[in-house]
């Protein structure tokens, strides 16, 4: 097995990671578009974290801190390359990021249909959280 490559997303990425997500990432979101992504990268170039292997794109996390919470979205890996330890080490470099900047507790949008996403996310530590529903509101016409 070649090895893993952890690093940040770079503006070259970003249609690479579009076209990504279309085949390895579960749903999509108004926010799935270049413009969305350069908005990311350039408000905080370490957020969207890519794993690599053989130099192809092989998962992605974004790890958003806001200075308040940790917030973990698009944990994706190629189907083919699943049950690798990817997932893991993207979410190992999440985790580190959040402890470096004071993040006290990660959170992870999890779709409720994504039940293969659902034992990922457990076996990693994280837990549904019942006591809260997201509530969202689209901003853009």
């Amino acid at each position: 097995m070649t090895e893993l490559r952890i690093r940040a997303a770079r503006p070259a990425d970003l249609d690479d990671v579009l076209a990504f997500w279309r085949t390895a990432a579960e749903g999509t979101s108004i926010s799935d578009d270049r413009a969305g992504l350069e908005r990311l990268v350039e408000r905080d170039p370490e957020a969207l974290i890519l794993a690599e292997r053989e130099g192809e794109l092989a998962g992605t996390v974004i790890a958003g801190f806001d200075g308040w919470r940790c917030h973990l979205y698009r944990l994706a890996v190629r189907p083919e390359l699943r049950r690798q330890g990817i997932g893991s080490a993207l979410l190992a470099a999440a985790e580190e990021r959040f402890v470096r900047l004071g993040g006290r507790r990660g959170d992870a949008m999890v779709l409720v249909r994504n039940e293969r996403a659902q034992h990922a996310w457990r076996a990693a530590g994280y837990a549904p959280e019942e006591r809260w529903r997201r509530w969202v509101k689209p901003l853009a016409g």
